[in-house]
């Protein structure tokens, strides 16, 4: 049997399988059950949120009340007679549209409803658009349109006032974990927490692409999967690496922040990726810094995030604001210049002198606003 990717694998069955869309599925199944279904949809959000599944599961809703099994699996298959799906990237032209509007006047065969799910709407041609436009504001009784799109603005106004628009959520990395956690389970694997919330990071809201990255990590054949194998699949930079480097700019050691930058490197991290890493631990820290170690703010658990309430602690919320504007600034000057290496490491040594530089800042400004003023230490002069 051809193996089943894991985002098909543990595509959400029911609505209540659906991570991270509660208000939306809240909300399309009272519509059904008060009998205030509407004749168009707009499902819109990042790709790998829930769209076309909830697509499906709102057609199952609507043409299958009693929960007939065969029925569902038919209709969240693209298979049942009653619920079209069509790829509009592939079936974009006006000709494709009269098509669809000709057949939509027969009646279902077996449900209540006949129902068009047309995915990436936004690929239709304006000609297609046109075709489409009065029969979407006078469908036919039995018809429903459900509209999936990623990029909303390259829908027609004329076409948006005439659906429900649905705005799908990036989904928050701990929910993601949760899920992950779910799926590992069923797969009988072991992984490490922090494991699950790296990858659920990395899918940047999207469940099907931390799927994909837990897909590619199960093809090692591992019984237990770890944040070492993640840090290899994608040549990220090693967190120890990373911790052993931020703990130098706290110490002010630019020796040991230069070497520990040269050690990232010469692994074969990328400028990039460095950069990324680091401004992402930076912030981490400046959220502990301001809300404290119990924060939900962090995706961080156990011992990491423990040692990152430790780190968080040798610096100031306002210093570490500005060390991350410099390494998101120094990124993307690095892109376009000649010499990226000198740039990384001379913002590697400018952040190791942060406070020596806000103390300077501070004194001249200081000095500045008073003339008289005098230099920290030293003895205030007395009243007369």
């Amino acid at each position: 049997m051809a193996y089943l990717a894991l985002a098909r694998k543990y595509r959400s069955q029911t609505f209540t399988d659906l991570v991270g869309q509660e208000a939306i599925v809240k909300t399309l199944t009272s519509a059904v059950k008060l009998g205030r279904v509407g004749h168009a949809y707009l499902f819109t959000g990042t790709r790998g949120v829930g769209k076309t599944s909830s697509a499906r599961l709102f057609a199952d809703l609507l043409n299958n009340p009693d929960g007939d099994p065969a029925l569902r699996k038919a209709i969240l298959s693209g298979q049942d007679t009653d619920v079209i799906e069509i790829d509009a990237a592939s079936n974009n032209s006006v000709d494709d549209a009269r098509e669809l509007i000709a057949n939509s006047v027969y009646r279902p065969l077996r449900g209540r409803r006949k129902i068009y799910i047309i995915d990436e709407v936004h690929m239709l041609s304006i000609n297609a658009f046109n075709a489409l436009l009065k029969t979407m504001e006078e469908p036919p009784e039995h018809v429903v349109f459900i509209l999936c799109t990623t990029e909303t603005h390259k829908v027609p106004a004329t076409i948006q006032s005439r659906c429900q628009r649905y705005d799908f959520r990036n989904i928050p990395p701990a929910m993601i974990a949760t899920h992950l956690g779910e799926v590992i389970k069923g797969e009988g694997i072991d992984a490490e927490p922090d494991l699950l919330l790296a990858v659920a990071r990395l899918g940047n809201g999207s469940m099907r692409d931390a799927l994909s990255l837990l897909d590619r990590l199960l093809a090692s054949g591992d019984k237990k999967l770890t944040t070492s194998m993640l840090e290899r699949l994608l040549g990220l930079p090693e967190r120890e690496l990373i911790v052993q480097l931020v703990d130098s700019l706290a110490a002010a050691d630019a020796a040991g922040a230069l070497e520990r930058t040269a050690e990232l490197l010469s692994k074969g991290t990328s400028i990039d990726q460095l950069m990324s890493t680091l401004a992402d631990h930076l912030r981490d820290l400046m959220v502990l810094a301001a809300c404290g170690e119990q924060t939900d703010l962090v995706d961080l658990s156990g011992d990491w995030r423990a040692q990152a309430t430790q780190q968080a602690a040798r610096f100031d919320p306002a210093g570490l604001v500005h060390m991350i504007a410099l390494v998101e600034s120094v990124a993307a000057r690095a892109k376009l210049s000649s010499f990226p290496r000198a740039l990384v490491d001379a913002a590697v040594v400018r952040l190791a002198m942060t406070e020596k530089l806000a103390d300077v800042t501070a004194l001249a400004l200081a000095t500045t606003a008073s003339p008289t003023a005098t230099a920290p230490g030293a003895p205030r002069p007395k009243k007369p």
